[in-house]
């Protein structure tokens, strides 16, 4: 059995609590333990949180959970690309899987909740399929 922990973003939360419902109810139905859920104040700051659970020997992968609306700048375009890159790059550092189910950029909220459900069941699927 497989050991994942989960981050996920507590901005936009009435959409990222259902992301990581999804999410955990993935990872059950393919036999994976969550080991912990953490939380992040918004995707940029999930990367450390990602950080933090690697280090950890329990945690053999990590799942991150965010959504990253279009606003009226492109304040969006840099927040979730410097999340997937730092995110990418734990993953090397680490030689653990990190996946990402960040929705966005340049996405809308109507979007973003037709995404939910695929972004997270993906994101663990991927996860628990690098560690087999």
């Amino acid at each position: 059995m497989v050991s994942i922990a989960i981050v996920v973003s507590d901005y936009r939360q009435k959409l990222t609590s259902k992301m990581l419902a999804f999410a955990l109810e993935r990872a059950r139905g393919l036999g994976a333990r969550v080991v912990t859920v953490s939380h992040a104040p918004g995707a940029l700051e999930t990367p450390l949180a990602a950080k933090r659970l690697l280090e950890k020997k329990s945690v053999q992968g990590v799942v991150v959970l965010a959504v990253v609306l279009q606003g009226g700048t492109w304040h969006d375009i840099m927040v979730a690309e410097n999340a997937y890159r730092k995110l990418s790059d734990l993953s090397i550092e680490y030689s653990k899987p990190v996946c990402c189910g960040i929705i966005g950029p340049r996405t809308t909220r109507q979007k973003a909740v037709k995404r939910l459900r695929d972004y997270s069941v993906h994101a663990v699927e991927a996860t628990v399929k690098m560690l087999q």
